[in-house]
């Protein structure tokens, strides 16, 4: 029975019990799910009216409309979270302490903060009438702020033997930042910092507090003024939204490992040159003759190589 390095291989005991409880576990949940969708049908939600609404152009447009808005905030919002979290880590692993300690005030005070309330408070001080620069701003801040710890934790991983041979070429710390630290990690922190662009994404939903016309600001209006068979679609219109979110986060996430795998394969580093051609083997064999017949000649006549005379 082999046991792994972090925990003791279960023997055969434990693997019935874990077995069973996997499966009344599984059973479990497939009840629950079983009851809510019983209920559901009961209350008329599963009905194939609430469905058909999505066949009508107007509600089809509305959430066209909602998807876009929604990607247009979320662009704005992963530059401007990217931008900030590159100047508030570069700040905040500033040698001089005014930056480092504004940096890291920034940071700790805006990571503090719940983001809803970053957001309402830009809409209502700064921008009352330009929701979406509102939503996008206090997006930005509070993921930049984020960002900015991730980088950070990627900079000190990477080796200070490179940070110490940059600075012997004569490089500038703007220089060795840019050049050696950011780059290094950014690839190491890549999985972590697109986890954090898709929080961003699902962020955008706090949109509807402030009334700008996202996607759940449109699946509310969807819900909240078409009636079917005297109900009210929101079962629905929460699944297809929810498939939608689902859908989006799916392919950013593809996207970042198709980053990934491309930044692996990409030639990075110094090329290795190749061998030259060896020299002709005939000349140096015969330069070498030559001298060796030259000293045996030497100590023919009383002299040495060197002509020196061995009396």
């Amino acid at each position: 029975m082999s046991a792994s390095v972090l925990y003791d291989a279960p023997g055969p005991k434990a693997v019935v019990r874990n077995r069973i409880y996997a499966v009344v576990g599984t059973l479990a949940i497939l009840a629950l799910v079983g009851v809510s969708v019983v209920r559901l049908s009961d209350k008329g939600h599963l009905a194939p009216e609430m469905w058909d609404i999505f066949n009508y152009a107007g509600i089809r447009q509305n959430i066209a409309d909602g998807v876009v808005a929604t990607l247009k905030v979320f662009g704005l919002a992963a530059v401007g979270s990217l931008v900030l979290g590159v100047v508030l880590a570069v700040g905040r692993l500033s040698d001089h302490k005014p930056v480092r300690w504004l940096a890291t005030g920034f940071i700790e005070l805006f990571r503090s903060i719940p983001l809803l309330i970053t957001i309402y408070a830009v809409w209502v001080g700064f921008l009352a009438d330009y929701s979406m620069w509102a939503l996008a701003l206090g997006l930005s801040v509070y993921n930049g702020c984020v960002q900015a710890e991730v980088l950070r934790a990627g900079v000190n991983a990477v080796p200070k033997g490179q940070r110490e041979a940059a600075y012997a070429l004569g490089m500038s710390k703007t220089q060795v930042m840019v050049s050696v630290l950011l780059p290094q990690a950014v690839r190491a922190m890549l999985p972590t910092i697109i986890s954090q662009l898709v929080v961003t994404l699902k962020d955008t939903s706090l949109g509807y507090i402030i009334l700008f016309p996202e996607l759940l600001y449109s699946a509310r209006l969807i819900a909240s003024n078409t009636l079917v068979n005297g109900q009210y679609p929101y079962v629905s219109t929460i699944v297809v939204v929810g498939a939608i979110y689902v859908a989006m986060c799916l392919l950013l996430s593809a996207l970042a490992t198709w980053i990934e795998k491309r930044g692996r394969r990409a030639k990075t580093g110094i090329g290795v040159a190749s061998a030259a051609e060896p020299a002709a083997s005939s000349t140096v064999i015969g330069s070498e003759a030559g001298t060796v017949g030259a000293v045996a000649d030497g100590g023919a006549d009383g002299t040495d190589g060197a002509g020196v005379s061995k009396n």
